[in-house]
């Protein structure tokens, strides 16, 4: 029974050892531009300092879960409109695009597509 213990106090501490790793792999790499980086949770005006305009920018209302009151004390779920931009950075030949997506005047996420054009259409 004793070795038991050991092994499930062993296979906890592996969950958490690859639960911390999946958390940290979870966030996007930072967008660099002009030798500075930007990443999720910076501002809007930093990346702007940083980056530039984008090439292409699209806003949108994203339906955001809000917590709310409801009567006789049920939790109620309503959806929200929140402005989200999502600014496109086309890096040139040979590098991918980066999709930055903000909302609130901060950084949510930066995802990577396609390779940038190599020559003008």
């Amino acid at each position: 029974m004793r070795g038991m213990g050991k092994l499930r106090l062993g296979l906890r501490a592996l969950a958490v050892t690859v639960s911390l790793g999946a958390a940290g792999a979870a966030h996007a790499d930072p967008l660099r531009c002009n030798d500075t980086s930007v990443a999720e949770g910076d501002s809007k005006v930093w990346l702007i300092r940083a980056c530039g305009q984008p090439a292409v920018s699209d806003s949108y209302c994203a339906r955001v879960a809000q917590p709310a009151p409801a009567p006789y004390g049920t939790p109620a779920y309503p959806a929200v409109c929140v402005l989200t931009e999502e600014w496109l950075y086309d890096r040139g030949p040979g590098n991918l695009v980066a999709v930055v997506r903000i909302r609130e005047g901060k950084i949510i996420s930066i995802r990577y597509g396609e390779q940038g054009r190599s020559a003008s259409r």
